[in-house]
């Protein structure tokens, strides 16, 4: 199944490079196209309409105000179209491709190194398609979340698209408290790093219960207990809630 990819920016290179097959691509920056093209071992083309022309699967990664422009560069060309534009629902993306096979994915940039989370969307006439296979491909870059309302994809962007950013955020922020107490950087880093994927990788195998894992390691009246009552009484939990809510009001 040959993929190709109109736009090379950030995400989408994230995802080619998650996806591990070479990529037929274009961009308005040529030189994006040639990098993500020499990465995958694919080949970077000179127009959208080639792209489509040329692959099975047409991905669109371009910006979300461009689908209409986008559309009309590939001139009825494409055979399958998979979109990862924010907030354009699968409903808009048809009504520009019309009788196509449309699926929507929202990934993230661990997707690079297959550790991304990609929520799904089908579009109406996604059962006459590849659906299989789809889902599949797609699901070499990371865990695939299907949502039978695609409405919640804004939301759950909100949590594992930008989430990177708000976790790298956090994770500085508890970089910066080991080096004011004397620890090096790198090793800071080393330790919050390994600490998060050790996180993740417990409450993967036990039940996604974070309370339980919060109780297991904060004794009571322990210095853990009293650094997550710091954490609460500033506001945490709202702090979180404000930046979700901030995406997805953005977002409609």
């Amino acid at each position: 199944m040959q993929v190709g990819l109109v736009g090379a920016g950030n995400m989408a290179s994230a995802l080619a490079r998650g996806l591990g097959v070479p990529v037929v691509v274009s961009d308005v920056l040529p030189q994006k196209a040639e990098a993500l093209a020499r990465a995958t071992g694919g080949e970077a083309v000179g127009s959208n309409a080639e792209v489509a022309e040329r692959c099975d699967v047409l991905v669109l990664c371009h910006k979300p105000g461009q689908l209409e422009e986008v559309a009309e560069q590939v001139g009825g060309k494409a055979k399958v179209i998979v979109t990862i534009l924010a907030a354009i629902p699968t409903a808009e993306v048809e009504a520009h491709y019309p009788d196509v096979p449309v699926y929507r994915f929202i990934p993230n940039i661990p997707a690079e190194v297959g550790r991304g989370v990609l929520c799904y969307a089908a579009g109406s006439r996604a059962a006459e398609g590849p659906e299989r296979q789809i889902l599949e491909l797609f699901g070499r870059a990371g865990l695939v979340i299907p949502l039978e309302d695609e409405a919640l994809l804004e939301p759950a962007m909100a949590l594992m698209s930008c989430g990177p950013a708000f976790m790298a955020l956090v994770a500085e922020s508890f970089v910066d408290a080991g080096i004011h107490h004397g620890l090096a950087r790198d090793d800071a880093a080393r330790m919050i790093a390994e600490t998060m994927a050790g996180t993740a990788e417990y409450l993967k195998a036990h039940d996604l219960d974070t309370e339980a894992l919060r109780v297991k390691v904060a004794t009571p009246g322990g210095v853990t207990e009293r650094g997550l009552m710091r954490l609460e009484e500033g506001a945490m939990r709202a702090i979180c809630r404000l930046a979700v809510d901030t995406v997805v009001e953005g977002t409609k």
